[in-house]
């Protein structure tokens, strides 16, 4: 049997672990580290960081290549097919590292729960008929370390509020029924489809780490400067993670207002 510790290690920074994730990880026998390519080595390197840091006793700590997406074709079945991928991989990687079971340690941006498929991955192992038990650690999510950043309430006095990626932003506009939005997962500034009138954005680039950006304003007044700040620091790193929250009607008895 393969006890599968999904552990949330929030945005990078060794800081964010709790003492749960700490315990996973020194408990486990093995931890997989998927390489990304070169452009995004920095993402490996923070991994190899956090176990160098967290690690108490001798765990064996495997690198392996993480498939790629198709970027052509129905993205719906281009992800399928990549995780599909990816569970054939963590599948070899615990055949040769693990052939008589153990208890294996993932690393998980933010935390497992939240725009995040490792647990729909892992699924697809027990389908295979693999004894996999799984548990999560959850960790600090995007959101909690923009809001964080920006020492702002995620939520507006008693209203609701819509988490949701860049694609759907771009694709069908602002949410109905909330004036509080959450982006995740926008590689393409969807704000800019927006009428920025009467719109407060927040945005945060590399939240926790030494490299964090935050921008905070009116979107017709700094929307401009994100892109261009987002398109910088992407060729400066090779790679970028990045989340805003934005609120509508700003100028309603619920919203903040202003611009700095």
């Amino acid at each position: 049997m393969i006890a599968l510790s999904l552990i949330g290690i929030g945005t990078g920074n060794p800081d964010h672990l709790t003492m749960q994730a700490r315990r996973a990880m020194n408990e486990a026998d093995l931890i997989l580290l998927p390489r990304k390519g070169e452009a995004k080595a920095d993402l490996l390197d923070l991994r190899r960081g956090i176990c160098a840091q967290v690690l108490e006793r001798p765990v064996r700590v495997v690198e392996f290549d993480l498939p790629v997406r198709a970027t052509h074709g129905d993205y719906l079945e281009a992800v399928n097919d990549w995780h599909d991928a990816i569970a054939r991989a963590w599948a070899r990687e615990i055949a040769r590292n693990l052939p008589q079971g153990g208890r294996l340690a993932l690393l998980v941006w933010g935390d497992p729960s939240l725009y995040d498929s490792t647990l729909r991955i892992a699924a697809r192992l027990q389908d295979d008929g693999m004894d996999l038990k799984i548990e999560v650690v959850p960790g600090i999510t995007s959101i909690q370390a923009l809001t964080a950043a920006h020492a702002i309430a995620l939520n507006r006095l008693a209203e609701p509020l819509v988490v949701t990626t860049g694609r759907q932003l771009r694709e069908g506009g602002w949410p109905t029924g909330t004036n509080v939005v959450v982006v995740m997962l926008d590689g393409g500034c969807a704000f800019e489809t927006l009428e920025a009138e009467g719109i407060e954005i927040w945005w945060g680039a590399y939240l926790g780490m030494e490299q964090e950006a935050l921008i905070h304003g009116l979107l017709s007044q700094v929307g401009a400067r994100i892109v261009t700040a987002r398109k910088a620091l992407r060729e400066r790193h090779g790679w970028i993670m990045d989340t805003y929250l934005m609120h509508r009607n700003v100028n309603d008895k619920t919203g903040a207002g202003g611009a700095s």
